[in-house]
């Protein structure tokens, strides 16, 4: 497709738009967790690539993987946006995740592979669906822990100040 470079940019610009919405504390505060998933994201990329579990034919850039815009593009501002409004409700949180997986997994994935952005190699599409809940399991893990841990002792030691 012609327009394919266009299409890949405005998919990755365009959800930062609705950041300023969200507002600075949603974002500070599920930040950890979101920046941890976004750099397990570039390793699987990577790994991916080596083992051929998809393949993107072209990218923005030569020597970048081709999932990036995708990672800090509507991943990314999603993951804000599904921590601000399920996060502390981790049924809902699953449930919504399962939901956003599977457009993407069975429907946008046809017109990606349309445009010619990006094709299943070694995987299928179930296969797919069941690594992404799990990564959304761990960030939701990594979340957790990180309030669990580093949000507990701030209070603590608010307090004993």
């Amino acid at each position: 497709m012609k327009n394919r470079k266009i299409l890949i940019a405005l998919m990755t610009v365009s959800p930062w738009l609705s950041l300023p919405l969200l507002g600075k504390k949603p974002i500070k505060r599920f930040l950890p967790g979101t920046i941890f998933m976004c750099l397990y994201l570039v390793v699987e990329g990577s790994i991916a690539t080596k083992r051929r579990w998809w393949w993107f034919p072209s990218t923005l850039k030569p020597n970048i993987l081709g999932e990036l815009p995708l990672i800090f593009g509507p991943f990314l501002v999603g993951s804000f946006w599904i921590f601000r409004f399920t996060y502390g409700k981790f049924s809902f949180y699953f449930l919504l995740n399962l939901i956003i997986d599977s457009i993407f997994t069975f429907i946008m994935l046809d017109w990606f592979k349309k445009i010619g952005y990006v094709t299943l190699v070694r995987i299928n599409r179930v296969q797919l669906s069941l690594i992404f809940l799990l990564k959304s399991v761990l960030m939701y893990g990594f979340q957790y822990l990180y309030e669990q841990i580093f949000i507990s002792r701030n209070k603590v030691k608010d307090i004993d100040s």
